[in-house]
C-alpha cells in the first residue's frame, strides 16, 4: 500500500490531473501513458472510497471528496453523488496548469502552421516557465518520489503523437525536417526548419567565374562606383549558378555553398566534376525531383556550369568533403610559357625530378593579403610535359590537394621549392590551367 498511501497524501495537499499524477510513477509499469497511470490510481481510490461507505462512512467520504476534488476525477464525483453528497470542484490542474486538455487543440494549430511547409517527419520542443517547473520539483523534493518523468518530455510526446494522427508524419528525434518549439506560457509556436542539403558535382566549362559569391573589397557588399551598385566582384558565381533555381523551387530564404577545395577564377572544372554540397536554409519544399533539378540547372546555365548526380546529403558530407579537400590527389592541365627555349633533355627532369616530390610552398604572394603566411608542403605525384613549340608547353600535374600550381610553375619568387622554373633554370608562367580530375572522395 506504500503508492497508495503516498497518492493520498499528495491528493490531499495538491490538484492533479491524471497526466501528472502518473507522471510520478512514469517509471513502473509498462505499456501505459501517464493518464492511463493517474486514471488508474485514481479509479483504485474511489473503488477504496467507495468500500469504505459501508464500513466507515466518515473515512469513505474523505477519500472520495480527496479524489474527488484535487483529482477532479468524475467516478468519485458520481460515487458522492449517489450518496447524496453535491460538491463544486475546479478542475485546474496546479502542476501543468491543464495543458493536457489543450494537446488536440495545440497539434491542430501546428498543423495549421505546416500547411506551407513539405516535411517528412518532424520533432516538437517545448519552452516550460519556470512557476510549473518550480512546482513540480518542490512536488517530488517534498513526496520523495523517484519515479517521475520531467512535464516537457511528457508535453513533446503526447503533442507528437497527435500531431501525427494529422498529419500522417513521424517524429524523428536525430535529424527532423522541422522543429516545432511550444511556448506553454502563451501556447505560442516558433517552427525552426532544418537545412536542406543536397550534394553533387559540378563542371565549370568557362573561364572568369569564382566558385561562390564574392563581395566588392571596397564596399563589403553594400555596392558602390566600383562594382555598379551590385555589391559584388564578379557579377556570377559556380554558387549562384546553381543555387538561384534551387531557392525558387525549395522556397528557401538562403543557401551556403561548400565545395570540395575549389579552383581558380580563370581555371576550368573539367573531368570528373569536383563534389560539393549545397545546404538550403529554411526549405518550405523538401519533395524535390532532383533529376528535373539538375536539367534544370544546366538549361539555365547557358553553358557556362553543368550539374550532375545530384543526391539528398546532410551535414556530415559537408564536414567529409572539407576534411578530405586538402589531402585527395587532383590532376591538372597548364598551358606554360617559357622565356627560353629549353632542350628536350632538360625538359625530361620535370618527370625525374618532380614526380614524386615533397614541394614547400610559403603563402604565395597573390593571395597573402587573405591567407596566413606558412609555408606548406604537398606532394607531386606525376608531372608529364608535351611540347607546342619552341616556348610552350602543356604540363600535367597530378599533385595534393592544396598546391598552388601557378606558384609551382613560376616558383612565386622563391617562395615555392622546387618548381618548374627553379628545375628548367628559366622563368616558367602559367597562361592557362584546368582541372581535369578530382579522384573521387
Amino acid at each position: 500500500m506504500e503508492i497508495i498511501d503516498q497518492v493520498i497524501n499528495i491528493l490531499k495537499e495538491h490538484k492533479l490531473c491524471d497526466n501528472c499524477l502518473g507522471r510520478q510513477f512514469a517509471l513502473l509499469g509498462t505499456k501505459a501513458t501517464n493518464a492511463e497511470r493517474g486514471y488508474s490510481i485514481k479509479m483504485v481510490l474511489t473503488l477504496i472510497g467507495h468500500k469504505y461507505f459501508t464500513i466507515d462512512q466518515e473515512m469513505g467520504e474523505n477519500l472520495l471528496k480527496i479524489v474527488a476534488i484535487n483529482g477532479f476525477f468524475t467516478p468519485a464525483l458520481e460515487t458522492l453523488r449517489k450518496k447524496g453528497l453535491e460538491l463544486n470542484i475546479e478542475s485546474k490542474c496546479e502542476v501543468c496548469e491543464n495543458i493536457f486538455s489543450k494537446k488536440e487543440e495545440i497539434a491542430r494549430k501546428i498543423a495549421i502552421e505546416l500547411e506551407n511547409y513539405n516535411f517528412n517527419n518532424f520533432l516538437i520542443g517545448s519552452k516550460i516557465p519556470p512557476r510549473i517547473s518550480e512546482k513540480e520539483d518542490m512536488l517530488r523534493s517534498t513526496f520523495e518520489i523517484n519515479t517521475s518523468e520531467a512535464l516537457k518530455a511528457e508535453i513533446n510526446r503526447e503533442i507528437g503523437k497527435v500531431l501525427t494522427m494529422i498529419t500522417g508524419k513521424n517524429v524523428e528525434f536525430n535529424r527532423p525536417d522541422i522543429l516545432i518549439v511550444l511556448d506553454i506560457e502563451d501556447l505560442s509556436l516558433s517552427i525552426e526548419v532544418n537545412p536542406l542539403h543536397i550534394s553533387g558535382r559540378y563542371l565549370k566549362l568557362v573561364r572568369g567565374i569564382p566558385q561562390t559569391r564574392w563581395p566588392c573589397r571596397e564596399c563589403g557588399g553594400e555596392g558602390c562606383e566600383r562594382c555598379n551598385g551590385t555589391g559584388k566582384m564578379y557579377q556570377e558565381s559556380v554558387e549562384e549558378i546553381i543555387a538561384k533555381p534551387v531557392l525558387e523551387i525549395t522556397e528557401g530564404e538562403e543557401t551556403k555553398f561548400h565545395g570540395a577545395g575549389r579552383e581558380d577564377i580563370d581555371a576550368r572544372m573539367l573531368g570528373n566534376g569536383r563534389q560539393f554540397v549545397l545546404e538550403i536554409k529554411n526549405p518550405k519544399k523538401r519533395d524535390l525531383d532532383l533529376k528535373e533539378l539538375e536539367n534544370i540547372i544546366n538549361d539555365r546555365s547557358e553553358g557556362k556550369i553543368r550539374v550532375m548526380n545530384l543526391n539528398f546529403s546532410n551535414k556530415e558530407e559537408v564536414r567529409r568533403i572539407k576534411a578530405l579537400a586538402q589531402t585527395s590527389s587532383k590532376t591538372y592541365s597548364a598551358l606554360v610559357e617559357l622565356k627560353d627555349q629549353v632542350p628536350p633533355e632538360n625538359l625530361e627532369l620535370l618527370k625525374t625530378k618532380l614526380s614524386g616530390e615533397i614541394i614547400r610552398q610559403q603563402t604565395p604572394i597573390r593571395v597573402s593579403h587573405r591567407r596566413a603566411n606558412l609555408v606548406r608542403t604537398k606532394k607531386v605525384f606525376k608531372v608529364d610535359y608535351k611540347i607546342l613549340n619552341s616556348n610552350k608547353m602543356e604540363l600535367i600535374i597530378e599533385c595534393q590537394g592544396g598546391l598552388y600550381i601557378k606558384e609551382f610553375i613560376s616558383g612565386d619568387e622563391g617562395r615555392t621549392e622546387p618548381s618548374i622554373s627553379s628545375i628548367l633554370n628559366t622563368e616558367a608562367k602559367c597562361l592557362e590551367l584546368d582541372v581535369i580530375k578530382v579522384n573521387q572522395i
